[in-house]
C-alpha cells in the first residue's frame, strides 16, 4: 500500500497516481507486481548472509585438510599408518609418546619437517657387552638380533663360535655375548708343521682339534690354557726328565780374635773349622732331545758346618835373647826350611823356619803349631832353645850358626 505521501515502502520512491481504467483491473495488476518485487528483494537479503557463512566454512575445511598428514611410523620394525597434525619429526615423536636417547636411531633426523606421506623409522639402542676373542667391550647397537648386531659392528660371524644363537633377539635391556672368531694357528710338533682353522678357546683345545696329544711332562711354547691368536705359531715341547740327588759341601766360616798372650804376628787355630754338607735334588730334563741345564728343586742340610776360631797374637816380642843374639839364624833357617816360615817336613811332624816339633814348640811357650807363628816368634823361640840345649836340636844344620 502506498504511504500517505504516495511513497513505495519497499523502494522509498514516490509513485504517481494512475486513474483506474476498465472497472479497476489495471490497478489490481499493478498491485500484484509490487508485491512480487518486494518478495524477491527480501529473498536476496536472506541468501547473501548464508552464502558468506558457507564460504567461510569452506575455507576452514581447506585449511584443516591441508594440515592433516598421512604418515607411516615404524618403531623397532613394527610399522603403522596414522594421521597427524605434527609439523616436524620431533613433534610427531612427542605426540606419540616416543622418547629417544643418544644411542637411538631416528630417520629422518630429529628436527626435520614432516611432509604428507613421510615414512619415519625409530630404532632403539641396546647395550651389548661383547666378549670378542677374550677381550671385553661395551657397545651399543640398534639391531634386534644377534647376527644383525654382529654385522652392524663389523664382526665376522662365518666360522665363529657364539654363546647365543644367531637368531636370538637383543632385548632393549641388552645382553652379554661371547664370540670366538675363526683363526689360523700353526703347530710345530714332532718335526712337522700343521696349520688349522679354529675357534677354540684355549691352545689345548686347538691341540686336540689338530690331533696332537701331550703326554707326561710335555707342554707347549704358549701356555696350554692361553687364548690362541690368529697367525700364532705354537711349538710342542716333548719333555723327558729324571731326578738326581747330589751331596754338596757347605764351607765353614772363620772367626779371628785377638789374644794378648800370643806374640804379635802369631796366629793359633783354637778350633779347627769343619765343612758341613747338604743333599740337593736336581731335575734333569731333555726338551725335544736336547739336554737342559740341571734345575735345583729341593735341598736338605745333613750336617751343619763348624766355624773355625783363630787367635791372633798382640803381645810385643822381646828384642833379644842373651847368649844367642850374635849367631847366624838366617843361615840356620835357610838350611832347615829354605827360609820358609810355613814349611813342614813330608811327615808333618816338624814345621816352621827351624823345623820344631809341636811338643818342643809348646815347651818353649809357643801356642798351636810352629809353622802358624810369625817368623820373628819362631826365631825368638829358637834362640831360647839354643840357650837351653845349644845347636844339638839341629844336628845337620846347627854348624851354620857359627859362620
Amino acid at each position: 500500500m502506498p504511504g500517505p505521501d504516495g511513497d513505495d515502502p519497499d523502494t522509498g520512491r514516490r509513485r504517481a497516481s494512475v486513474p483506474a481504467q476498465g472497472g479497476g483491473g489495471s490497478g489490481q495488476r499493478a498491485a500484484g507486481r509490487g508485491r512480487r518485487g518486494a518478495a524477491a528483494r527480501g529473498s536476496w537479503r536472506r541468501i547473501i548472509p548464508q552464502a558468506l557463512v558457507v564460504a567461510v566454512l569452506a575455507g576452514g575445511t581447506t585449511a584443516f585438510v591441508a594440515a592433516d598428514k598421512s604418515v607411516r611410523l615404524t618403531v623397532d620394525g613394527a610399522p603403522r599408518s596414522l594421521h597427524t597434525f605434527a609439523g616436524s619429526v620431533d613433534a610427531l615423536l612427542a605426540a606419540e609418546g616416543l622418547g629417544v636417547g643418544p644411542h637411538d636411531l631416528v630417520a629422518p633426523a630429529r628436527g626435520s619437517d614432516l611432509a604428507d606421506g613421510e615414512e619415519i623409522v625409530v630404532r632403539y639402542g641396546r647395550p651389548l657387552e661383547l666378549i670378542l676373542d677374550g677381550r671385553t667391550r661395551r657397545l651399543w647397537t640398534t639391531a634386534r638380533t644377534v647376527e644383525s648386531a654382529l654385522r652392524q659392528l663389523g664382526v665376522r660371524v662365518e666360522g665363529a663360535f657364539l654363546t647365543l644363537p644367531r637368531t636370538a633377539a637383543v632385548p632393549r635391556a641388552g645382553l652379554t655375548l661371547g664370540v670366538r672368531t675363526e683363526r689360523g694357528v700353526t703347530f710345530m710338533a714332532d718335526g712337522r708343521e700343521r696349520t688349522i682353522r679354529t675357534n677354540a678357546a684355549t691352545v689345548q683345545e686347538a691341540l686336540d682339534q689338530a690331533g696332537i696329544t701331550l703326554g707326561g711332562q710335555d707342554t707347549t711354547s704358549v701356555p696350554p690354557g692361553a687364548f690362541p691368536r690368529d697367525g700364532q705359531v705354537v711349538t710342542v715341547l716333548r719333555i723327558t726328565g729324571t731326578r738326581e740327588v747330589r751331596e754338596e759341601r757347605i764351607p765353614f766360616t772363620t772367626e779371628r780374635v785377638q789374644d794378648g798372650d800370643l806374640f804379635a804376628g802369631t796366629e793359633v787355630v783354637e778350633r779347627a773349622g769343619r765343612p758341613g754338607a747338604r743333599r740337593v735334588t736336581y731335575s734333569l730334563r731333555t726338551v725335544n732331545g736336547v739336554r737342559q741345564q740341571p734345575r735345583r728343586i729341593a735341598e736338605e742340610v745333613v750336617r751343619e758346618p763348624v766355624g773355625q776360631l783363630v787367635k791372633v797374637g798382640t803381645k810385643r816380642l822381646p828384642n833379644s835373647v842373651a847368649g844367642a843374639d850374635g849367631l847366624d839364624w838366617g843361615a840356620l833357617a835357610q838350611c832347615e826350611s829354605g827360609g820358609r816360615a810355613s814349611a813342614t817336613d813330608p811327615s808333618g811332624t816338624y814345621g816352621g823356619l827351624y823345623q820344631f816339633d809341636v811338643r818342643t814348640w809348646q815347651g818353649l811357650g809357643g801356642s798351636g803349631r810352629p809353622q802358624d807363628a810369625s817368623g820373628s816368634e819362631q826365631t825368638y823361640r829358637a834362640k831360647k832353645l839354643y840357650v837351653q840345649r845349644g845347636a844339638s836340636p839341629w844336628p845337620h844344620c846347627g854348624r851354620r850358626l857359627y859362620r
